[in-house]
């Protein structure tokens, strides 16, 4: 927080200094949350219990620290490889979600492998290959 004191009346500078010293009093005074919870524990057990059936989560000395999670990389454009004939502007790169325009041409019949854009590669309908083996392999 940060607080711009250039610009404040020396009545509005008391009142912050005066305001400050009041928190810092309070917060000199508390016992250190470290104790406080060393103690909480201690008489939870006492009583038969633990802190997680009182409070429902652990506490925060036992628990591990969470993890950050590693931003995700940005996947690269890839050309189009079935394109819709009725509609050219009508493209999938085969990535991500079947287009709604192929799931329904495929619903009544077709094939995907009908919409392909010839020359760039062929698909492999068998699906019984294992995972990481290519399912699409270019013409030549």
């Amino acid at each position: 927080m940060k607080i711009d004191v250039e610009h404040l009346s020396l009545r509005e500078l008391n009142t912050l200094v005066t305001a400050a010293e009041q928190r810092r009093a309070l917060v000199a005074s508390r016992r250190p949350a470290a104790v406080v919870r060393r103690k909480l524990i201690a008489f939870a057990a006492q009583c038969g219990y633990t802190i997680e059936e009182l409070i429902g989560t652990a506490p925060a000395e036992t628990t591990a620290p969470a993890r950050k999670r590693g931003t995700r990389r940005k996947l690269g454009k890839v050309a189009p490889k079935y394109r819709d004939p009725d509609n050219k502007r009508n493209t999938w790169s085969g990535r991500g979600r079947m287009p709604r325009w192929l799931a329904e041409k495929t619903r009544h019949g077709r094939s995907p492998a009908d919409f392909l854009i010839p020359g760039l590669g062929r698909s492999d309908a068998s699906k019984t290959r294992t995972i990481g083996q290519r399912t699409v392999f270019k013409q030549s």
